[in-house]
């Protein structure tokens, strides 16, 4: 199994179906052979019975019985131990679906983050935009006031004017400069929830290798037994 198959629903449940159907096929070849083997000791015993004599047929049929309740042993116990394994491959199926499901999850939240580091660094470029443009606008102010002090000393009017504005640019310089702050903290720290998810779907892909190992091993195992 790869990752892109235990990813496909449609294939894991072809798997599934081929491996109950092959239980079942040796399941039944099972019992067809003990039932034959049955019949057969079934068979020798009638034929004992007409032709040995008392003792004879008694020892005969305690061998004949003691090979059924070894042969019924054995069947109990093949049927116990292919039923183990389907358990076991049935929990191991579990588990892989929900650590796909968690895969899946920090997939999507992976997604989300990077998105919003986008829009918050599309952002950040255009508060920089705006605080290039204010200084700008700031040092042809300072240079126009500087200028019109010069000029003239009774143009004091127009001066508190140029003085306010300037004030208020300068206001809003240094409240965009703390929002700009902000922003970059924000993106920090969702780069850093960005890293910790792609650290989490580095783990759960390992884990999900590690699932799939165990999961064909148990087939191997199954498969050995079937046979044996």
């Amino acid at each position: 199994l790869s990752v892109t198959s235990v990813e496909d629903p449609v294939i894991m449940s072809k798997i599934r179906q081929n491996l109950r159907e092959k239980h079942a096929r040796h399941i039944a070849d099972l019992r067809a052979y003990y039932d034959s083997e049955i019949q057969s000791l079934k068979q020798q015993l009638e034929a004992s019975h007409r032709t040995a004599s008392s003792e004879d047929l008694e020892k005969i049929n305690q061998n004949l019985a003691d090979r059924c309740d070894h042969l019924d042993a054995a069947l109990n116990e093949a049927s116990a131990r292919i039923k183990a394994l389907e358990n076991k491959n049935k929990m191991l199926e579990n588990q892989v679906a929900d650590w796909r499901e968690r895969f899946y999850a920090v997939s999507s939240t992976s997604k989300v983050l990077q998105e919003r580091i986008e829009e918050m660094r599309t952002t950040n470029k255009e508060k920089d935009n705006t605080i290039s443009r204010l200084k700008s606008r700031l040092k042809d102010l300072e240079e126009a006031f500087e200028k019109a002090y010069k000029l003239s000393d009774n143009k004091n009017t127009r001066l508190k004017e140029e003085n306010k504005m300037f004030q208020n640019l300068l206001g809003e310089y240094e409240s965009l400069g703390k929002e700009h702050e902000r922003v970059k903290d924000t993106l920090n720290a969702t780069e850093n929830k960005l890293l910790d998810a792609n650290t989490q779907i580095s783990d759960l892909k390992r884990t999900i290798s590690k699932l799939e190992a165990q999961l064909k091993q148990v087939e191997h195992e199954n498969t050995l037994k079937l046979r044996h």
